[in-house]
Parts: C-alpha cells; structure tokens; sequence
C-alpha cells in the first residue's frame, strides 16, 4: 500500500513538473513572436517608402506584397489554432490597394498582434490540441504556430535582399 502511494505521489509530480514546462514553453513561444513582430518592424522601418513598390524581378512580389503576404498568413494560420474567424479572408491582404509604407506598417504589426493575443489566450494544454490547416494538414495548434513563425521568418528573409536592391542595410540579426 505505501508503495503505491509513493508511486502515485511520484507520477503527479511529475505531471505537474510537465504541465510547468509546458506553461514555460507557451511563455517561450509568445516572447519570441513578441521578438519577431520588433524584428520585422525593424525592417518596415528601414524601407524608405519608395522600395516598398520594388520587385526584383516583375513576376515578384514586391516588397510592401512580400510583408503583406507573411501577415495574411499570421491571420489564417492563427485563426486555425484558435478557432477564431479571421478578420481577412486567406490572401486578401496582398491585394490591398493602399501599400504605402505607414498602411503595409500598421497592417503587419497588428497581424503581429492577432497572432500574439491568439497564442495568450491558450493554455498549454489547449495548444497540444489538434486542428486541420489548409484542409488538409492535422497538426497541434502548438504546431500551427510553429509553421507559422517559419512562414514569417522565411519572407522576412526574403525581405533583406529587397533592402539590399534599394541601397538599404538590412537590420541587424536579432536572434535573442
């Protein structure tokens, strides 16, 4: 009997030790957005507003089409994680007509902010949830997330060579 107690009390804490470390993980998870979303300002910034027109080649997208393109996937991929109808329809961003640099800025940062405020209000249990993406993926919501913050970090990627075309130094690496 008092070694199936002591195991129970074993195997509680260490369900509690892994639902710590997942709430640690979720706090992780919305920092480094938090660090993304200062990091692609950065970049808005450091566009003067004539390079947000620049293609590199016509059948690119430009610079203001690339930013635009990362935050509609912010929403979508945000919006299939927490259930949420998104307030842009999948690609719609790309296609509006005011990209001027303070438009495409305010747009980007508060896709930022969808993606940051979705991830506050789930639990780390709630993230281990599954949902499908694009109709077709069956991924966790932790996972969603994931793949959504590859997405972001490729485009603004793609970003540095549109700022190297337009005479600009790109910001520096902003890993931590």
């Amino acid at each position: 009997m008092k070694r199936l107690k002591f195991l129970m009390l074993i195997v509680c804490l260490m369900a509690m030790v892994s639902s710590v470390n997942a709430q640690e993980q979720l706090t992780t998870k919305i920092a480094e957005w938090e660090r993304a979303k200062a990091y692609t300002k950065e970049y808005l910034d450091a566009m003067p507003e004539t390079g947000y027109a620049l293609k590199p080649t016509p059948e690119m997208r430009s610079f203001a089409e690339q930013m635009l393109h990362l935050t509609d996937a912010n929403y979508g991929f945000t919006a299939a994680a927490t259930g949420e109808k998104s307030p842009y329809g999948f690609g719609d961003l790309e296609k509006i007509t005011d990209k001027s640099k303070a438009n495409v800025t305010k747009v980007v940062l508060a896709g930022y902010d969808y993606v940051i405020a979705g991830l506050k209000k789930l639990s780390a249990t709630q993230m281990q949830e599954k949902v499908k993406l694009m109709n077709r993926f069956d991924l966790t919501k932790d996972m969603v997330f994931t793949k959504d913050f590859e997405h972001q970090t490729h485009h603004r990627g793609q970003a540095t060579v549109y700022l190297r075309l337009a005479g600009v130094k790109p910001p520096q690496e902003k890993l931590f």
